[in-house]
Protein backbone atom coordinates (compact mmCIF):
# COMPACT_ATOMS: atom_id res chain seq x y z
CA UNK A 1 0.00 0.00 0.00
CA UNK A 2 1.31 3.52 -1.09
CA UNK A 3 3.12 5.25 1.99
CA UNK A 4 0.96 8.27 3.11
CA UNK A 5 4.28 10.22 3.70
CA UNK A 6 7.94 10.81 1.75
CA UNK A 7 8.36 13.88 4.50
CA UNK A 8 9.08 11.85 7.50
CA UNK A 9 11.42 8.75 7.41
CA UNK A 10 9.80 7.43 11.13
CA UNK A 11 6.14 6.41 12.13
CA UNK A 12 4.93 8.29 15.26
CA UNK A 13 6.72 7.50 17.91
CA UNK A 14 4.84 4.88 20.89
CA UNK A 15 4.88 8.00 23.27
CA UNK A 16 3.08 10.43 20.68
CA UNK A 17 1.10 7.53 19.98
CA UNK A 18 0.01 6.77 23.68
CA UNK A 19 -0.12 10.25 24.97
CA UNK A 20 -1.84 12.22 22.05
CA UNK A 21 -2.95 10.42 18.61
CA UNK A 22 -4.48 6.96 19.98
CA UNK A 23 -6.74 9.15 22.10
CA UNK A 24 -7.85 11.49 19.84
CA UNK A 25 -8.42 8.61 16.98
CA UNK A 26 -10.64 7.08 19.38
CA UNK A 27 -12.82 10.24 20.49
CA UNK A 28 -13.18 11.22 17.05
CA UNK A 29 -14.34 7.56 16.31
CA UNK A 30 -16.83 7.77 19.62
CA UNK A 31 -18.06 11.22 18.70
CA UNK A 32 -17.23 12.31 14.97
CA UNK A 33 -17.44 8.84 12.84
CA UNK A 34 -20.83 9.49 11.27
CA UNK A 35 -20.03 12.67 10.47
CA UNK A 36 -16.92 11.85 8.71
CA UNK A 37 -18.54 9.51 6.83
CA UNK A 38 -21.29 12.02 5.20
CA UNK A 39 -18.06 14.15 4.41
CA UNK A 40 -16.95 11.70 2.62
CA UNK A 41 -19.81 10.54 0.58
CA UNK A 42 -20.23 13.95 -0.24
CA UNK A 43 -17.04 14.57 -1.58
CA UNK A 44 -17.04 10.75 -3.82
CA UNK A 45 -20.59 12.85 -5.28
CA UNK A 46 -18.61 15.36 -5.94
CA UNK A 47 -15.74 13.83 -7.47
CA UNK A 48 -18.37 11.95 -9.70
CA UNK A 49 -19.92 15.06 -10.98
CA UNK A 50 -16.73 16.47 -12.00
CA UNK A 51 -16.00 13.27 -13.77
CA UNK A 52 -13.00 12.00 -11.83
CA UNK A 53 -14.79 8.92 -10.49
CA UNK A 54 -16.43 7.20 -12.76
CA UNK A 55 -20.38 5.81 -11.39
CA UNK A 56 -18.75 2.49 -10.74
CA UNK A 57 -16.10 3.80 -8.78
CA UNK A 58 -18.10 6.09 -6.76
CA UNK A 59 -20.81 3.91 -6.58
CA UNK A 60 -17.83 1.59 -5.11
CA UNK A 61 -16.32 3.86 -2.58
CA UNK A 62 -19.95 4.84 -1.57
CA UNK A 63 -20.89 0.79 -0.70
CA UNK A 64 -17.60 0.75 1.44
CA UNK A 65 -18.63 3.98 3.34
CA UNK A 66 -21.79 2.87 3.75
CA UNK A 67 -20.46 0.05 6.01
CA UNK A 68 -17.67 1.91 7.62
CA UNK A 69 -17.80 0.36 11.68
CA UNK A 70 -16.42 2.32 14.40
CA UNK A 71 -15.04 -1.44 15.01
CA UNK A 72 -13.25 -1.68 11.48
CA UNK A 73 -11.33 1.39 12.41
CA UNK A 74 -8.00 0.96 14.58
CA UNK A 75 -5.31 3.63 15.49
CA UNK A 76 -1.83 2.56 13.38
CA UNK A 77 0.88 4.59 13.90
CA UNK A 78 2.63 2.66 10.89
CA UNK A 79 -0.44 2.42 8.52
CA UNK A 80 -2.61 5.48 9.29
CA UNK A 81 -0.46 7.69 11.65
CA UNK A 82 -3.30 6.73 14.15
CA UNK A 83 -5.79 9.55 12.70
CA UNK A 84 -9.53 8.89 11.73
CA UNK A 85 -9.08 11.07 7.82
CA UNK A 86 -6.35 8.32 6.71
CA UNK A 87 -7.81 5.62 8.58
CA UNK A 88 -10.89 6.18 6.19
CA UNK A 89 -8.66 6.46 3.65
CA UNK A 90 -6.81 2.90 4.03
CA UNK A 91 -10.37 1.39 4.46
CA UNK A 92 -11.78 2.63 0.95
CA UNK A 93 -8.04 1.62 -0.63
CA UNK A 94 -7.96 -1.73 0.86
CA UNK A 95 -11.78 -2.53 0.00
CA UNK A 96 -11.86 -1.53 -3.09
CA UNK A 97 -12.69 -3.92 -5.92
CA UNK A 98 -10.21 -1.87 -8.41
CA UNK A 99 -7.74 1.25 -7.78
CA UNK A 100 -9.33 4.55 -7.75
CA UNK A 101 -6.48 6.90 -8.29
CA UNK A 102 -8.76 9.78 -8.11
CA UNK A 103 -10.10 9.07 -4.99
CA UNK A 104 -8.61 12.13 -2.66
CA UNK A 105 -7.31 14.43 -4.85
CA UNK A 106 -6.89 17.98 -3.92
CA UNK A 107 -8.10 17.12 -1.02
CA UNK A 108 -6.97 18.60 2.52
CA UNK A 109 -7.52 17.14 6.32
CA UNK A 110 -8.15 20.86 7.60
CA UNK A 111 -11.47 21.64 6.17
CA UNK A 112 -12.36 17.91 6.38
CA UNK A 113 -12.20 17.42 10.32
CA UNK A 114 -13.71 21.51 10.73
CA UNK A 115 -16.60 20.33 8.72
CA UNK A 116 -16.85 17.09 10.90
CA UNK A 117 -16.81 18.68 13.98
CA UNK A 118 -18.92 21.18 13.14
CA UNK A 119 -21.87 19.03 12.15
CA UNK A 120 -21.03 16.85 15.37
CA UNK A 121 -21.83 19.58 17.23
CA UNK A 122 -25.12 21.10 15.31
CA UNK A 123 -26.59 17.59 15.30
CA UNK A 124 -25.84 17.46 19.64
CA UNK A 125 -26.79 21.53 19.97
CA UNK A 126 -30.27 20.96 18.18
CA UNK A 127 -30.91 17.77 20.25
CA UNK A 128 -29.61 19.70 23.51
CA UNK A 129 -32.44 22.46 22.14
CA UNK A 130 -34.69 20.01 22.15
CA UNK A 131 -34.25 18.55 25.75
CA UNK A 132 -34.49 21.90 26.94
CA UNK A 133 -38.06 22.90 25.84
CA UNK A 134 -38.95 19.87 27.20
CA UNK A 135 -37.75 20.98 30.60
CA UNK A 136 -39.33 24.08 29.84
CA UNK A 137 -42.79 21.95 29.65
CA UNK A 138 -42.06 20.14 32.73
CA UNK A 139 -41.80 23.87 34.32
CA UNK A 140 -45.13 24.62 33.04
CA UNK A 141 -47.08 22.08 34.12
CA UNK A 142 -45.75 21.87 37.88
CA UNK A 143 -46.70 25.90 37.49
CA UNK A 144 -49.97 25.20 36.60
CA UNK A 145 -50.77 23.01 39.15
CA UNK A 146 -49.85 25.82 42.13
CA UNK A 147 -51.13 29.10 40.24
CA UNK A 148 -52.52 30.27 43.59
CA UNK A 149 -50.77 27.90 46.10
CA UNK A 150 -49.12 30.77 48.32
CA UNK A 151 -45.26 30.99 49.60
CA UNK A 152 -43.33 32.71 50.83
CA UNK A 153 -41.45 34.95 48.35
CA UNK A 154 -37.65 36.35 49.84
CA UNK A 155 -34.90 39.14 48.60
CA UNK A 156 -31.99 39.24 50.05
CA UNK A 157 -32.05 35.60 52.37
CA UNK A 158 -35.47 37.04 53.60
CA UNK A 159 -39.31 36.60 53.70
CA UNK A 160 -40.48 39.89 51.41
CA UNK A 161 -43.98 38.91 49.45
CA UNK A 162 -46.27 36.94 49.16
CA UNK A 163 -45.79 34.32 45.79
CA UNK A 164 -46.65 31.09 44.68
CA UNK A 165 -44.42 28.18 43.21
CA UNK A 166 -46.64 28.88 39.89
CA UNK A 167 -45.10 32.67 39.92
CA UNK A 168 -41.17 31.10 40.36
CA UNK A 169 -41.48 28.04 37.59
CA UNK A 170 -43.07 30.33 35.07
CA UNK A 171 -39.92 32.03 35.59
CA UNK A 172 -37.61 29.52 35.33
CA UNK A 173 -39.85 28.34 32.05
CA UNK A 174 -39.28 31.87 30.44
CA UNK A 175 -35.63 31.27 31.13
CA UNK A 176 -35.50 27.98 29.52
CA UNK A 177 -37.39 29.33 26.54
CA UNK A 178 -35.40 32.01 25.90
CA UNK A 179 -32.43 29.33 26.56
CA UNK A 180 -33.47 28.00 23.78
CA UNK A 181 -33.94 30.97 21.39
CA UNK A 182 -30.41 31.45 22.12
CA UNK A 183 -29.43 27.69 20.93
CA UNK A 184 -31.61 28.52 18.08
CA UNK A 185 -29.85 31.60 16.83
CA UNK A 186 -26.12 30.23 18.21
CA UNK A 187 -27.49 27.06 15.25
CA UNK A 188 -28.22 30.01 12.94
CA UNK A 189 -24.49 31.28 13.29
CA UNK A 190 -22.83 27.77 12.37
CA UNK A 191 -24.98 27.64 9.40
CA UNK A 192 -21.44 28.35 7.22
CA UNK A 193 -20.20 24.80 6.09
CA UNK A 194 -16.59 24.87 5.72
CA UNK A 195 -16.00 21.79 3.33
CA UNK A 196 -14.25 22.99 0.53
CA UNK A 197 -11.86 25.53 2.40
CA UNK A 198 -8.73 23.07 1.46
CA UNK A 199 -6.05 23.52 3.63
CA UNK A 200 -5.94 26.79 3.74
CA UNK A 201 -6.69 29.14 0.54
CA UNK A 202 -8.85 27.16 -1.26
CA UNK A 203 -8.45 24.36 -3.54
CA UNK A 204 -7.87 23.56 -7.12
CA UNK A 205 -10.27 21.82 -8.90
CA UNK A 206 -14.01 23.33 -9.36
CA UNK A 207 -15.78 22.16 -5.81
CA UNK A 208 -19.55 23.12 -6.00
CA UNK A 209 -19.15 24.29 -2.47
CA UNK A 210 -23.03 25.61 -2.37
CA UNK A 211 -24.20 21.66 -3.02
CA UNK A 212 -21.91 20.32 -0.66
CA UNK A 213 -23.00 22.72 1.74
CA UNK A 214 -26.83 21.63 0.90
CA UNK A 215 -26.04 18.11 0.88
CA UNK A 216 -24.12 18.57 4.42
CA UNK A 217 -27.31 20.21 6.17
CA UNK A 218 -26.21 23.98 5.68
CA UNK A 219 -27.61 26.43 4.13
CA UNK A 220 -24.73 27.95 2.43
CA UNK A 221 -20.71 27.87 2.11
CA UNK A 222 -18.28 29.72 4.35
CA UNK A 223 -17.25 33.13 2.82
CA UNK A 224 -13.50 32.37 3.76
CA UNK A 225 -11.34 29.87 3.32
CA UNK A 226 -9.05 31.22 5.95
CA UNK A 227 -11.77 31.36 9.06
CA UNK A 228 -13.37 27.85 7.74
CA UNK A 229 -10.03 25.92 8.97
CA UNK A 230 -8.65 28.26 11.43
CA UNK A 231 -11.78 29.38 13.16
CA UNK A 232 -13.62 26.97 15.92
CA UNK A 233 -15.60 30.31 17.49
CA UNK A 234 -18.49 27.72 17.25
CA UNK A 235 -17.23 25.65 20.23
CA UNK A 236 -16.71 28.77 22.48
CA UNK A 237 -19.96 30.10 21.50
CA UNK A 238 -21.50 26.77 22.13
CA UNK A 239 -20.00 26.65 25.56
CA UNK A 240 -21.19 30.12 26.03
CA UNK A 241 -24.01 29.41 26.02
CA UNK A 242 -24.23 26.54 27.67
CA UNK A 243 -22.45 28.46 30.37
CA UNK A 244 -25.49 30.27 30.95
CA UNK A 245 -27.74 27.99 31.23
CA UNK A 246 -25.65 26.58 33.64
CA UNK A 247 -25.78 29.82 35.76
CA UNK A 248 -29.89 30.05 35.62
CA UNK A 249 -30.39 26.30 36.47
CA UNK A 250 -27.71 26.80 39.67
CA UNK A 251 -29.87 29.36 40.52
CA UNK A 252 -33.22 27.39 40.17
CA UNK A 253 -31.21 24.05 41.74
CA UNK A 254 -30.49 27.02 44.77
CA UNK A 255 -34.52 27.60 45.45
CA UNK A 256 -35.23 24.09 45.56
CA UNK A 257 -32.12 23.20 48.31
CA UNK A 258 -33.11 25.92 49.95
CA UNK A 259 -37.27 24.95 49.96
CA UNK A 260 -36.19 21.23 50.58
CA UNK A 261 -34.26 21.98 54.01
CA UNK A 262 -35.26 21.53 57.09
CA UNK A 263 -35.45 24.87 57.88
CA UNK A 264 -38.60 25.21 55.11
CA UNK A 265 -39.97 21.46 54.15
CA UNK A 266 -41.85 23.28 51.23
CA UNK A 267 -40.88 20.52 48.71
CA UNK A 268 -40.72 16.61 48.74
CA UNK A 269 -39.38 14.30 46.09
CA UNK A 270 -40.07 10.96 45.62
CA UNK A 271 -38.34 8.67 47.13
CA UNK A 272 -36.59 6.87 43.84
CA UNK A 273 -34.62 10.48 43.33
CA UNK A 274 -33.78 11.05 46.82
CA UNK A 275 -30.76 9.42 49.42
CA UNK A 276 -30.08 8.75 52.90
CA UNK A 277 -27.66 9.23 55.32
CA UNK A 278 -25.53 6.15 56.42
CA UNK A 279 -25.57 7.40 59.34
CA UNK A 280 -28.67 9.25 60.44
CA UNK A 281 -31.97 6.98 59.70
CA UNK A 282 -34.29 9.69 60.55
CA UNK A 283 -32.92 11.36 56.99
CA UNK A 284 -33.81 11.74 53.90
CA UNK A 285 -31.25 13.47 51.68
CA UNK A 286 -31.74 15.15 48.10
CA UNK A 287 -28.40 14.65 46.66
CA UNK A 288 -29.52 14.72 43.44
CA UNK A 289 -30.27 18.70 44.09
CA UNK A 290 -27.00 18.90 44.54
CA UNK A 291 -25.53 17.01 41.97
CA UNK A 292 -27.52 19.42 39.29
CA UNK A 293 -26.14 22.40 41.12
CA UNK A 294 -22.46 21.06 41.66
CA UNK A 295 -22.57 19.94 37.11
CA UNK A 296 -23.84 23.40 36.18
CA UNK A 297 -20.10 24.37 37.89
CA UNK A 298 -18.23 22.50 35.32
CA UNK A 299 -20.46 24.23 32.12
CA UNK A 300 -18.52 27.35 32.80
CA UNK A 301 -15.11 25.79 33.56
CA UNK A 302 -15.37 24.16 29.82
CA UNK A 303 -16.20 27.54 28.24
CA UNK A 304 -13.04 29.39 30.23
CA UNK A 305 -11.12 25.86 29.10
CA UNK A 306 -12.30 26.79 25.63
CA UNK A 307 -11.65 30.48 25.33
CA UNK A 308 -8.24 29.94 27.11
CA UNK A 309 -7.37 27.53 24.91
CA UNK A 310 -8.02 29.54 21.89
CA UNK A 311 -7.02 32.89 23.05
CA UNK A 312 -3.36 34.15 21.93
CA UNK A 313 -3.29 31.84 18.78
CA UNK A 314 -2.30 32.62 15.41
CA UNK A 315 -5.18 33.12 13.02
CA UNK A 316 -5.07 29.45 10.97
CA UNK A 317 -5.02 26.23 11.13
CA UNK A 318 -3.82 24.59 14.44
CA UNK A 319 -4.34 21.08 16.31
CA UNK A 320 -3.68 23.76 19.61
CA UNK A 321 -7.30 25.41 18.43
CA UNK A 322 -9.18 22.38 16.66
CA UNK A 323 -7.94 19.37 18.90
CA UNK A 324 -6.86 20.86 22.32
CA UNK A 325 -9.34 23.93 22.36
CA UNK A 326 -12.35 21.38 22.11
CA UNK A 327 -11.17 18.78 24.10
CA UNK A 328 -13.80 19.51 26.62
CA UNK A 329 -16.79 20.36 24.65
CA UNK A 330 -17.96 16.97 23.78
CA UNK A 331 -18.38 16.56 28.11
CA UNK A 332 -19.78 20.12 28.02
CA UNK A 333 -23.07 19.21 26.24
CA UNK A 334 -22.84 15.66 28.12
CA UNK A 335 -23.05 17.50 31.27
CA UNK A 336 -25.36 19.70 29.61
CA UNK A 337 -27.70 17.15 28.62
CA UNK A 338 -27.25 15.23 32.16
CA UNK A 339 -28.31 18.65 34.00
CA UNK A 340 -31.51 19.19 31.65
CA UNK A 341 -32.60 15.54 31.89
CA UNK A 342 -31.89 14.90 35.73
CA UNK A 343 -33.96 19.12 36.92
CA UNK A 344 -36.60 17.59 34.33
CA UNK A 345 -37.09 14.66 36.50
CA UNK A 346 -37.04 16.61 39.66
CA UNK A 347 -39.39 19.03 38.00
CA UNK A 348 -42.12 16.20 37.52
CA UNK A 349 -41.65 14.59 40.86
CA UNK A 350 -41.81 17.51 42.95
CA UNK A 351 -44.45 17.80 45.40
CA UNK A 352 -45.40 21.03 47.12
CA UNK A 353 -46.53 20.83 50.38
CA UNK A 354 -49.11 23.63 50.63
CA UNK A 355 -50.07 23.31 54.41
CA UNK A 356 -46.18 24.34 55.29
CA UNK A 357 -46.05 27.30 52.71
CA UNK A 358 -49.13 28.90 53.72
CA UNK A 359 -48.36 28.37 57.61
CA UNK A 360 -45.16 30.04 57.01
CA UNK A 361 -46.46 33.25 55.10
CA UNK A 362 -48.97 33.40 58.35
CA UNK A 363 -45.71 33.62 60.61
CA UNK A 364 -44.33 36.57 58.00
CA UNK A 365 -45.47 39.99 57.82
CA UNK A 366 -45.12 39.39 54.24
CA UNK A 367 -47.61 42.74 54.16
CA UNK A 368 -45.83 45.39 55.13
CA UNK A 369 -45.65 46.88 51.68
CA UNK A 370 -49.56 46.29 51.12
CA UNK A 371 -49.60 48.21 54.37
CA UNK A 372 -47.93 51.21 53.03
CA UNK A 373 -49.40 51.23 50.00
CA UNK A 374 -52.94 51.54 51.91
CA UNK A 375 -52.37 54.20 53.92
CA UNK A 376 -50.61 56.61 51.11
CA UNK A 377 -54.35 56.11 48.70
CA UNK A 378 -56.65 55.35 52.25
CA UNK A 379 -55.50 58.05 54.48
CA UNK A 380 -53.35 60.45 52.31
CA UNK A 381 -50.00 59.75 54.44
CA UNK A 382 -46.84 60.58 52.00
CA UNK A 383 -45.44 57.22 50.79
CA UNK A 384 -42.33 57.62 52.72
CA UNK A 385 -43.67 58.42 56.28
CA UNK A 386 -46.01 55.57 55.13
CA UNK A 387 -43.19 52.96 55.17
CA UNK A 388 -41.96 54.41 58.17
CA UNK A 389 -45.50 53.80 60.19
CA UNK A 390 -45.97 50.76 58.45
CA UNK A 391 -42.51 49.69 60.14
CA UNK A 392 -43.22 50.65 63.04
CA UNK A 393 -46.45 48.61 63.23
CA UNK A 394 -44.45 45.78 62.03
CA UNK A 395 -41.76 46.36 64.92
CA UNK A 396 -44.38 46.92 67.71
CA UNK A 397 -46.43 43.92 67.12
CA UNK A 398 -43.41 41.43 67.12
CA UNK A 399 -42.37 43.03 70.25
CA UNK A 400 -45.91 42.36 71.97
CA UNK A 401 -45.63 38.65 70.31
CA UNK A 402 -48.38 39.56 67.95
CA UNK A 403 -48.52 37.36 64.56
CA UNK A 404 -49.56 39.04 61.63
CA UNK A 405 -53.01 37.03 61.65
CA UNK A 406 -53.85 38.57 64.49
CA UNK A 407 -54.33 42.18 63.64
CA UNK A 408 -54.38 45.11 66.19
CA UNK A 409 -56.04 47.93 64.71
CA UNK A 410 -55.48 50.14 68.13
CA UNK A 411 -51.76 49.36 68.25
CA UNK A 412 -52.10 50.66 64.29
CA UNK A 413 -53.86 53.47 65.28
CA UNK A 414 -51.54 54.57 68.27
CA UNK A 415 -48.51 54.14 66.12
CA UNK A 416 -50.07 56.56 63.74
CA UNK A 417 -51.23 58.87 66.12
CA UNK A 418 -47.74 59.26 67.94
CA UNK A 419 -46.88 60.31 64.41
CA UNK A 420 -49.91 62.88 63.81
CA UNK A 421 -51.84 60.84 61.76
CA UNK A 422 -55.17 59.63 62.09
CA UNK A 423 -55.52 56.22 60.67
CA UNK A 424 -59.41 55.40 58.74
CA UNK A 425 -60.58 51.95 59.84
CA UNK A 426 -57.01 50.24 61.27
CA UNK A 427 -58.13 47.08 61.96
CA UNK A 428 -59.91 46.84 58.81
CA UNK A 429 -56.44 47.89 56.44
CA UNK A 430 -54.49 45.06 58.85
CA UNK A 431 -56.81 42.94 58.21
CA UNK A 432 -56.45 43.46 54.23
CA UNK A 433 -53.14 43.93 53.96
CA UNK A 434 -52.01 40.88 56.04
CA UNK A 435 -54.42 38.40 54.49
CA UNK A 436 -52.42 35.92 52.47
CA UNK A 437 -54.86 35.51 49.63
CA UNK A 438 -55.62 39.13 49.12
CA UNK A 439 -51.99 40.18 49.28
CA UNK A 440 -51.37 36.91 46.12
CA UNK A 441 -54.09 38.87 44.00
CA UNK A 442 -53.46 42.65 45.16
CA UNK A 443 -50.79 42.98 41.93
CA UNK A 444 -52.17 43.84 38.82
CA UNK A 445 -49.15 44.23 36.35
CA UNK A 446 -48.56 42.05 33.42
CA UNK A 447 -45.78 39.63 34.74
CA UNK A 448 -46.88 39.99 38.06
CA UNK A 449 -47.62 36.90 40.56
CA UNK A 450 -51.29 37.28 40.64
CA UNK A 451 -52.69 33.80 39.39
CA UNK A 452 -54.72 35.24 36.44
CA UNK A 453 -51.10 37.05 35.43
CA UNK A 454 -49.23 33.75 35.69
CA UNK A 455 -51.86 31.71 33.68
CA UNK A 456 -51.55 34.36 30.93
CA UNK A 457 -47.48 33.53 31.47
CA UNK A 458 -47.98 29.91 30.59
CA UNK A 459 -50.15 30.49 27.51
CA UNK A 460 -48.14 32.65 26.04
CA UNK A 461 -44.65 30.34 26.73
CA UNK A 462 -46.89 27.28 25.52
CA UNK A 463 -47.64 29.72 21.98
CA UNK A 464 -43.56 30.46 22.34
CA UNK A 465 -42.52 26.95 22.52
CA UNK A 466 -44.75 25.43 19.84
CA UNK A 467 -43.49 28.45 17.65
CA UNK A 468 -39.94 27.42 18.43
CA UNK A 469 -40.57 23.30 18.18
CA UNK A 470 -41.35 24.76 14.09
CA UNK A 471 -38.48 26.57 13.58
CA UNK A 472 -36.34 23.91 14.72
CA UNK A 473 -38.18 21.08 12.95
CA UNK A 474 -36.92 21.96 9.27
CA UNK A 475 -33.40 22.60 10.89
CA UNK A 476 -33.30 19.28 12.96
CA UNK A 477 -34.76 17.41 9.09
CA UNK A 478 -32.09 18.87 7.29
CA UNK A 479 -29.46 17.19 10.09
CA UNK A 480 -30.84 13.97 9.51
CA UNK A 481 -31.02 14.00 5.49
CA UNK A 482 -27.22 14.97 5.85
CA UNK A 483 -26.25 12.25 8.00
CA UNK A 484 -28.20 9.95 4.71
CA UNK A 485 -26.83 11.27 1.96
CA UNK A 486 -25.23 8.26 -0.12
CA UNK A 487 -25.55 6.12 2.51
CA UNK A 488 -27.52 3.66 0.24
CA UNK A 489 -24.20 3.09 -0.94
CA UNK A 490 -25.58 2.95 -4.87
CA UNK A 491 -23.88 5.95 -6.05
CA UNK A 492 -27.47 7.37 -6.09
CA UNK A 493 -28.32 10.17 -3.59
CA UNK A 494 -30.62 8.97 -0.61
CA UNK A 495 -31.72 12.34 0.53
CA UNK A 496 -34.43 10.81 2.96
CA UNK A 497 -37.50 9.44 3.89
CA UNK A 498 -39.53 11.84 1.70
CA UNK A 499 -38.04 10.41 -0.99
CA UNK A 500 -38.98 13.77 -2.24
CA UNK A 501 -35.06 14.80 -3.59
CA UNK A 502 -35.39 17.98 -2.38
CA UNK A 503 -33.35 19.66 -0.07
CA UNK A 504 -34.16 21.84 2.81
CA UNK A 505 -31.51 24.43 2.59
CA UNK A 506 -33.02 27.80 4.72
CA UNK A 507 -34.25 28.18 8.24
CA UNK A 508 -37.44 29.63 6.23
CA UNK A 509 -38.15 26.31 5.22
CA UNK A 510 -37.81 27.09 1.34
CA UNK A 511 -36.41 24.29 -0.64
CA UNK A 512 -33.84 24.36 -3.80
CA UNK A 513 -34.24 22.29 -6.93
CA UNK A 514 -34.54 18.23 -6.26
CA UNK A 515 -30.65 16.70 -5.70
CA UNK A 516 -30.39 15.33 -9.61
CA UNK A 517 -30.56 19.42 -10.46
CA UNK A 518 -28.11 19.61 -8.22
CA UNK A 519 -25.86 16.74 -10.37
CA UNK A 520 -26.87 18.62 -13.92
CA UNK A 521 -27.77 22.44 -13.28
CA UNK A 522 -25.99 25.38 -14.35
CA UNK A 523 -22.81 25.04 -11.26
CA UNK A 524 -21.86 21.88 -13.42
CA UNK A 525 -20.43 24.15 -16.24
CA UNK A 526 -17.55 24.64 -13.67
CA UNK A 527 -16.04 20.84 -14.69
Amino acid sequence: MTALTGRLSAAPSTLLDAEVLRPQFEHEVRRLLPHYVAVERVLALEYRRMGLLTEEQAADVLGLLARVRPDELAADPEANLSDIAFALERHVERGAARPVPNWHVDRSRNDLQACAQLMAARDRLAALAGQVLGMAAAARRVAARHLDTPMPGCTHYQAAQVTTPGFHLAALGERLLHTSRRLLATFDGTDACPLGAGALTGQHLPWDRERMAALLGFTRPGGSALTDVASRAFVAEITAELSLFGITASRFATDLITWAGAGHGFVDLPDELSGISSAMPQKKNFPVLERIRGRTAHLTSCHVDVALAQRGTPYTNLVEVSKEAGAQFHDALDTAGSVVRLFTAVLDGLVFRADRMRAACEREYLGGFALATLLTLRAGVPWRRAQVLAGRYVVAALERGLPPTRPDGDLLAAVAEADGVTAPSPGALLAEAFDVDASLRATRTTGSAHPDEVAAQLRAQDGEHAELERLWAPRRARLARALDTGASGTGALDTGASGTGALDTGASGTRTSDVRALDTGARESRT
